[in-house]
């Protein structure tokens, strides 16, 4: 069942990597400029994390299943619908619905693993489900690359909304929700109800540390292999579209692993807040780095690097699950994802306008979209750091001392 539910999850990773690759072929034909193609890859995070809000109310209302088996449909359509585009507008609905139809994918997943796995394995398990869900990177990579090379950037989404059928008709086929000591009875609370008591989660002072921090790790790594590696590697080494495929393998192969690698090192309460900062701080580094790195082959084995140290991020997940009682679990879980691909999408956007304004400063856009991610990455682990930390971690590490 858990490998069912990664199939949407994989399809989910996919779409939101796709831009990458496509890039070239919706400029071309729709003229869209660095700031167009940034808003057109944010627009996915930003549709995807505003419905985390009502996909985390219904996950209590109506349970795994029947959440996910209503939403990924909107992927299947939305991922049609931009194949026919005939306009830009088009193309843009097409996100939105694709960004709503894949909101529950991860959560569906980390939500299973918490109510059917043991509680001091989540964090691996978690790591696990999110390197499995790197199968739909590897996708966007070279076989994606090879299909738009082919044919077109519309056979791309075209073979994308096909393989989201395939994998609702896996969930609808092999996915129950057996009885669990760890989950709740459904929700017989209204939708008002619901969303203010899902609201009330702000009103705990260390719920902004962990949002402002989620909303900057993973979308760090996002925008660079999601939006600008492309771009990057073809415009300032002059790679083909294929070899640019071949790198975002590559890094993919990498995230596959890494997510479980960081969650079975997990150093547990006492620590693992210190992980996630000394982490941030060390990826921005190295976007500073290749902000200004010249040289094509140690860009391509930095970008690897940076791949490699992603995997750190899958510890925020484990630090919410330790941060709120088992009744505020699956809300904030909800909460954390959705301020994940908010941040996804403002950071897209954003340096969609940076890349812009570089341009038309005659500056090398790249080495300004980079170092300004660097620096949106370095001010969330320093408020991070700042900012209070839950009581129950305080208790659940004097405990374990």
């Amino acid at each position: 069942m858990l490998l069912a539910l990664l199939g949407g999850f994989s399809l989910s990773q996919a779409f939101r990597t796709v831009t990458s690759t496509l890039a070239e072929g919706l400029q071309a034909e729709f003229g869209l400029s660095n700031a167009d193609l940034g808003a057109f890859a944010g627009l996915f995070g930003l549709s995807f994390g505003i419905a985390q809000l009502l996909m985390g109310i219904a996950l209590d209302k109506f349970g795994l299943r029947p959440t996910i088996v209503c939403a990924l449909p909107l992927a299947i359509a939305g991922a049609t619908l931009s194949a026919l585009a005939p306009s830009h507008s088009w193309l843009m609905f097409g996100q939105v619905l694709i960004g709503v139809g894949c909101s529950p994918a991860f959560l569906v997943c980390t939500l299973f693993v918490a109510r059917h796995f043991p509680p001091e394995r989540f964090a691996f398990f978690s790591g696990l489900c999110l390197g499995g869900g790197g199968l739909g990177l590897l996708f966007t990579g070279t076989p994606l690359a090879w299909v738009v090379q082919t044919w077109n950037w519309r056979a791309g989404f075209m073979v994308l909304a096909v393989l989201c059928l395939l994998a609702w008709a896996l969930i609808v086929y092999l996915v129950h929700e057996p009885p669990s000591p760890h989950a709740p009875a459904p929700s017989q609370e209204g939708w008002g109800e619901a969303l203010l008591r899902f609201m009330q989660l702000l009103t705990l002072p260390h719920t902004w540390g962990i949002l402002l921090l989620s909303m900057s790790c993973y979308a760090a790594f996002l925008s660079l292999r999601g939006l600008w590696l492309g771009p990057l590697l073809m415009q300032r080494f002059g790679f083909t579209l294929v070899q640019v495929g071949n790198v975002a393998v590559a890094v993919s192969l990498i995230s596959l692993f890494t997510p479980g690698m960081f969650g079975r090192l997990d150093p547990g309460v006492a620590k693992r807040r210190y992980w996630l900062q000394g982490g941030s701080l060390l990826m921005a580094t190295l976007f500073v780095v290749l902000a200004w790195l010249d040289h094509a082959s140690a860009s391509v084995v930095l970008i690897l690097l940076m791949g490699l140290l992603s995997g750190y991020s899958i510890l925020q997940y484990a630090d919410v699950r330790a941060s709120y009682p088992p009744e505020l679990t699956g809300r904030a879980l909800s909460l954390f994802t959705m301020a994940m691909f908010l941040g996804v999408a403002l950071m897209q956007w954003f340096t969609g306008l940076i890349g812009e304004w570089a341009s038309q400063q005659g500056w090398e856009s790249y080495r300004v979209v980079l170092c300004s991610i660097a620096l949106w990455l370095a001010s969330a682990s320093l408020a991070f750091r700042l900012l209070p930390a839950s009581p129950l971690l305080k208790q659940a590490g004097t405990t374990s001392s």
